[in-house]
Order: structure tokens, then C-alpha cells, then sequence
């Protein structure tokens, strides 16, 4: 119970803390802010299809997909933010459901290989038909959302805007791993022959995490292109899911914290280095060949650590 109370009180202080950041940031450290908070529930979807043991690289295409669902809905057919951004959720889930059907046949290696295959057949195909998708330019001049009297438009207003949404769907993505459902999901990764000998269907299960995760980062999507006005195919390319991979991988997959973490600390660190773009590729190469040396674990395996080598030193210094 006193854990319990730690951790919500260190949930509480980090989100004072941020609706207080933005006001003493200048105006492009407030729109990384933005995109921070935003790749943070990317990563976090992007964990739950990760926890029966599958992972894709369709990811990005599929924030794309929520992209383009509200981009479209609100250029074209005048819809309201507010509705498109559910929808987009709702769309990029249903793409990943009906991919399900031929993804699914096949597992790990092959799995990965075939969602690259299909997410790079959906993004060849914005680039294709200029309608609707635009082509190469995409779709420039997407309406800001308004509530209120309140105009988005500015990074201050937006930035309160994408901590309230992306907060409630973190809150619904912890509350579906710690419930039945995400202990299925773990025992489909863990011990797949085993469920499946007391009834499990693990192909709907896997089904259920792929479709999930979509449909949040679908959100994510029209979060982001809604603030910075326009969607390409480009900004949803292999090079955006390899950052997914290394956030992923260096924070640690095995928590939810983890991931969370990954984000945060290397998008900081892709910041400090963003003047030197030529080093920026070596950079994150280098983070990622340390962890995987190092600490495969992620850094949410970092506590541990330390906690284990005082404990072995502890008797050592105490025999001296």
C-alpha cells in the first residue's frame, strides 16, 4: 500500500511538473515537448503489441494511417477534431485487424518481415495516388482544433491539449496490461503451447494487442499532424520505426515504465545533438550496441543492477 501511495504521488508531482515546464521553455523547446509527450504514447502502444511476443514494423505506418484518417476528415469533410481524432484511433485499429488475418499466419522472423511488407505497401500507395493522399506532398493546411473559444493553435494551449489525451490513454494502456486480459497476453509471449492447452486462443489475443496498439497510436497520429499542419508519407518511413525500436530497446520492454523511459532520456539526448546532424545516426548507433552489451535489459534494469552490486559489495566492506 505505501508503494502504491509513492508511485501516485510521483505521478502527481510529474504532471505538476508539467503543466508548469512549458511557460519557462522557449517556443522550439515547447514544440519538442509537444512531439516528446506525443512518441511517448507511440512507444507505449507500440510495447502492448510487443508483450505476446510479436513485433512489427508496420508501427509507424499505422500513426500514419491515423494521420491521414483526420487529416482527410478534417480538410475535406469539414469534421470537427474532436470527432476525427477518435475516428483515427478507430481506423488505423481496424486496419490492423483486417492485416491480422494474413499477418498472423506466420510468427516472429516472418512476422516481422510481412508487417514491413504491408506497411510499406500502405505508404507506397499515399505516395502513389495524389488523391486523395496527396502524393510525395501530402496534405498541408489541417485545421487546428478549437473548444471553447480556446485556439490550439499555439504550443502552450497544445501542449495541455496532448499531456490530458495522451495521459488518459496511458492510464487505459496500464489498466489493460494489469488486467486479465494483459496476463493473457504475457502467457501467449511466455508459454504459448501451454495457453493454448487450457483454451487460449492465442491468435485472438495476438490479434487483440496488434489491433489495440494501432488504434492508439492511430490517436498519436492525429495528435501530431493536427499541430504541425501537414502529413507526408515520409514522416511514417522505416527510418521513424527504427527510432521506435531503439527507444524501445533501450528503456527496456519488460515494464511500463521502461519504454517510457527510453523515450524521454534518448529524445533529450537526440536534441542536445541535433546541430551535429552528420553524428546524430552514429550517436544512436553507439546507445544502441552499449545497451545490447551492456545492458540488455534497458535502463529500467538499471536499478536492479546497482541494487545487486551494493548487496555483493556490502559484505566485502563490512568483513574489512
Amino acid at each position: 500500500m505505501l508503494a502504491k501511495h509513492r508511485t501516485l504521488m510521483t505521478i502527481v508531482l510529474i504532471l505538476a511538473g508539467l503543466l508548469i515546464l512549458p511557460h519557462y521553455l522557449k517556443y522550439h523547446q515547447q514544440d519538442f515537448l509537444i512531439f516528446l509527450v506525443v512518441n511517448v504514447l507511440v512507444v507505449a502502444s507500440y510495447r502492448l503489441v510487443t508483450l505476446t511476443g510479436e513485433w512489427s514494423l508496420i508501427h509507424a505506418v499505422m500513426m500514419g494511417i491515423g494521420a491521414y484518417t483526420s487529416g482527410m476528415l478534417t480538410k475535406f469533410l469539414d469534421f470537427s477534431f474532436w470527432i476525427s481524432l477518435p475516428l483515427a484511433g478507430v481506423v488505423a485499429g481496424l486496419t490492423a485487424a483486417l492485416l491480422s488475418f494474413p499477418l498472423f499466419r506466420t510468427t516472429q522472423f516472418y512476422f516481422l518481415i510481412g508487417s514491413f511488407a504491408a506497411g510499406e505497401a500502405i505508404r507506397l500507395s499515399w505516395i502513389h495516388f495524389i488523391r486523395p493522399f496527396g502524393g510525395t506532398s501530402g496534405i498541408s493546411a489541417l485545421p487546428s482544433p478549437e473548444l471553447l473559444g480556446i485556439d490550439f493553435l499555439e504550443p502552450i494551449p497544445y501542449f495541455y491539449l496532448t499531456l490530458a489525451i495522451v495521459t488518459a490513454c496511458l492510464v487505459i494502456l496500464y489498466r489493460i496490461e494489469k488486467s486479465r486480459i494483459g496476463l493473457t497476453l504475457h502467457a501467449v509471449h511466455w508459454q504459448a503451447p501451454l495457453a493454448e492447452s487450457v483454451g487460449i486462443n492465442t491468435w485472438n489475443y495476438r490479434t487483440l494487442a496488434f489491433t489495440t496498439g494501432s488504434m492508439f497510436v492511430g490517436i498519436a497520429g492525429a495528435l501530431k499532424v493536427h499541430y504541425i499542419g501537414t502529413v507526408t508519407p515520409n514522416q511514417y518511413g522505416i527510418g521513424f520505426m527504427v527510432f521506435i525500436l531503439i527507444w524501445l530497446i533501450v528503456g527496456g520492454y519488460k515494464t511500463f515504465y521502461g519504454a517510457i523511459l527510453g523515450v524521454i532520456i534518448l529524445s533529450i539526448l537526440d536534441e542536445m545533438f541535433r546541430e551535429l546532424e552528420v553524428i546524430r545516426p552514429a550517436v544512436y548507433g553507439a546507445v544502441l550496441i552499449l545497451f545490447i552489451l551492456y545492458l540488455p535489459d534497458g535502463l529500467e534494469s538499471l536499478p536492479q543492477k546497482i541494487a545487486s552490486r551494493i548487496k555483493g559489495a556490502s559484505p566485502k566492506g563490512s568483513h574489512s
